[in-house]
């Protein structure tokens, strides 16, 4: 007997050891898949519709040869991408997989989107995820016999994506598009930032792939989710880094490529003989973006700013366009202070005071004392940047009110960071070389979705998959996933940055359930082509001959007129006389309920269900109204002691839009030669209200004042009503890309 209970405890031990081998070194796990295409081929008839439904709507308001306006999302992830992956999982709210595939299934049928592109991150990306991406949008681009299908044009891309613990190693997210499929037209492996992001996934992916394994233990339903993220992450860790030391097209395919800067991304495309699309995104989203983060350093001449002609001006991150003065924090990195609250601004650090003090006076304290407290607080959370509510003992994400938002911004991104906004950007000039240098961008949006969504701002619905709202599914696993808060006291934590800075304390520095009520479905870029193929879409890109909106298809023309010619949007071009300027606008339609006939047709009932949420892109005949035209006026430095906030006029113009079938109107700068210097124009147009998700973000209560005193976030976790889809009216826009005007010395 005791031979027998000795051999039971022997089987017990040596099998829980390797169960637990198998979870640590990922051999239960399963690698993630891109999946089947499902869909079939839109039929020809409904391609010929909706061609002819636009064209008459573009006669009507007076475009006399339109090309054809094709609407696309450039910004697409799947659970290729590591924060994709973890969002798929149960703990999470998470609904499964969500493999390339659905992607391509989801643009042809749900969104019913002309063209996309798959944007993983590079970082995360190994040898097999690049060639199964490459053969999963060739398959999705090609009907039959190899014959490339022009119902949906697809692009191969993946994301570079960048984040420097200080402002001045931050750089950002650029998406690298490639206009072509064949294997010798496309990078040999996706090239990943060096730094944060890269350490994060391989130095750490242990611990946060363990700690994800052994919370497996406590949803054992779903043990097989957990086991598969070890096995990603384990993929990941066993490419080899790229020797630094050779030139990109010498490197063997196998190896991990990385990138300290947007300079040597774009030297190590060119070692390949590529000039693929670069495209920041997120530039003003600050959930990670140090404050203090500027432009400027990104427009010297070794970082190649002429390699990004066109900026994603709204995502599902948020809407980066708009310049405000405001600074989250001011002064030298080495001596930051924390600003006053201005209009319509309340910085975080300045509430991070508040917070103290006003803990520090219902304990009984005098006030010099309790302000004393929150000056202390101030100096110490101005100094943390992103991670300054770690200072403040037992927060509460509901504490900070709305604090740290531009609050008369239009869907504006978290943490809304001015000094890296696409205004600002436009309006600063690099004086370090012979030449003044600029940037030149024409505007897109995109959804940046993460659960292979592409193009999902047609329909306000199914908030949890159109957005990236993630959080936990009980009270349960949120104690298990963030940290204690622990005990309020009316004393700040002296922590400093660089203290913060050596814990490796990564996405717990972010306001990781704050961000949640900032997600939106994203936007769509607009391209106006010449015809609806894979070379007619990337010309009208090349020329900027492109606009973004966030969501609706409301199209959008925007010219520069005069008897000899017309300049469209996106030309930079040199004029002897004051600028006019032609602008069309048409609504978006109402959408109906549920699907077209020809979904049902192509796609599978239970997909129809699963991916779209039994609702897709089904318009009606009716359009939304344009309520009006605004027009933005900016005039680049012509010197360095030149401040911004006098250069950007927005709005410069506001033209009401009056008429049924959308509206016309005209525009002319009669200062422009008077003033002799470069100007950039470009316009939004604004359409009626309609509902939005996370519209109304945090949901303030104000007091008479004005002033915000209680929040109702809406949160990603089980705190919200799967059926609340947090609605509220906002006015859709489309931003045309600009017009460049200079004046002609000759």
């Amino acid at each position: 007997m005791k031979r027998l209970v000795l051999l039971v405890l022997f089987l017990f031990l040596a099998g829980t050891t390797y169960f637990a081998g198998g979870i640590y070194y990922g051999w239960i796990g399963k690698l993630e898949q891109v999946g089947s295409i499902q869909g079939k081929m839109i039929p020809s008839k409904i391609i010929s519709q909706r061609t002819e439904a636009q064209i008459k709507s573009s006669k009507k308001i007076g475009v006399k040869e339109p090309k054809q306006i094709l609407f696309g999302d450039l910004h697409v992830h799947t659970t290729f991408s590591t924060d994709a992956f973890l969002w798929t999982l149960p703990m999470l709210n998470g609904s499964g997989s969500a493999p390339m595939a659905d992607a391509c299934d989801y643009a042809r049928y749900c969104s019913g989107i002309d063209f996309w592109a798959t944007t993983d991150h590079a970082e995360a990306s190994t040898p097999r995820k690049w060639e199964q991406t490459k053969d999963l949008v060739r398959q999705c681009s090609f009907a039959s016999d190899n014959e490339e299908s022009t119902d949906v044009v697809s692009f191969i891309g993946f994301e570079w994506t960048q984040v420097g613990a200080l402002p001045s190693e931050h750089y950002g997210h650029k998406n690298v598009i490639f206009k072509d499929l064949e294997d010798k037209k496309v990078a040999k492996r996706p090239i990943a930032a060096s730094g944060v992001a890269v350490n994060a996934l391989r130095n750490n992916a242990a611990n946060t792939s363990n700690s994800f394994q052994l919370l497996g233990f406590t949803d054992l339903k779903n043990f097989q989710e957990y086991a598969n993220l070890q096995t990603f992450l384990k993929e990941l860790r066993e490419v080899p880094f790229c020797d630094a030391n050779l030139p990109s097209n010498e490197l063997p395919l196998d190896c991990f490529e990385t990138a300290e800067d947007p300079g040597e991304l774009i030297r190590r495309l060119e070692e390949q003989s590529l000039s693929p699309l670069i495209i920041p995104h997120g530039s003003s989203w600050g959930f990670y973006t140090p404050p203090t983060t500027a432009w400027d350093k990104q427009l010297k001449k070794e970082m190649r700013p002429e390699s990004f002609p066109i900026i994603e001006v709204m995502s599902g991150h948020g809407n980066s366009e708009e310049y405000r003065s405001y600074r989250q924090v001011i002064g030298e990195i080495d001596n930051p202070i924390c600003p006053m609250p201005s209009e319509n601004f309340l910085p975080s650090c300045w509430r991070a005071g508040q917070i103290i003090e006003s803990r520090c006076l219902n304990s009984g304290l005098d006030k010099e004392e309790c302000s004393f407290r929150a000056e202390k607080a101030r100096q110490v959370t101005a100094n943390l940047g992103v991670g300054f509510h770690l200072a403040v003992p037992g927060e509460k994400t509901e504490d900070y009110l709305n604090s740290g938002q531009c609050q008369d911004c239009f869907l504006p991104a978290f943490n809304h960071n001015p000094t890296t906004s696409v205004q600002y950007g436009l309006a600063i000039t690099n004086f370090d070389e012979e030449e003044p240098v600029n940037f030149n961008w024409g505007f897109i949006s995109a959804s940046d979705n993460h659960r292979a969504r592409a193009g999902t701002g047609y329909k306000p619905v199914d908030r949890k998959t159109t957005t990236e709202a993630a959080g936990a599914r009980s009270e349960f696993y949120r104690g298990l996933l963030l940290p204690k808060p622990g005990p309020e006291e009316a004393n700040i934590l002296p922590l400093t940055r660089e203290e913060i800075l050596a814990s490796n304390a990564g996405f717990q520095l972010t306001e990781l359930e704050r961000q949640q009520s900032f997600w939106t479905q994203g936007g769509l870029a607009a391209v106006h082509s010449e015809g609806r193929n894979r070379n007619a879409i990337w010309d009208a890109m090349e020329r900027k001959e492109i606009y973004g909106t966030s969501g609706p298809r409301i199209l959008l023309w925007f010219d520069q007129v005069s008897d000899q010619e017309i300049n469209p949007m996106g030309s930079t071009i040199s004029l002897s006389n004051n600028p006019k300027f032609n602008v069309k606008a048409v609504g978006s339609f109402k959408q109906k309920p549920g699907c077209e006939d020809f979904v049902m047709e192509g796609l599978p009932r239970e997909k129809i269900d699963t991916l779209c949420g039994g609702e897709c892109y089904n318009p009606s005949s009716e359009r939304l109204k344009i309520t009006r035209i605004e027009v933005v006026k900016i005039t680049p430095q012509i010197s360095p002691d030149e401040d911004v906030s006098d250069l950007i006029q927005d709005p410069w113009l506001v033209l009401p839009c009056d008429g049924e079938n959308g509206c016309e109107v005209e525009f002319e700068d009669p200062s422009f030669i008077e003033n002799g210097r470069q100007s950039i124009y470009y316009v939004r147009a604004i359409q009626e209200a309609t509902d939005t998700i996370n519209g109304d973000n945090l949901r303030c209560k104000y007091d008479s004042e004005g002033n915000c005193i209680e929040v109702n976030p809406c949160w990603g976790d089980y705190r919200v009503d799967s059926e609340d889809a947090c609605l509220s009216k906002e006015e859709h826009r489309a931003w045309s890309s600009p017009i460049y005007v200079s004046k002609n010395i000759n």
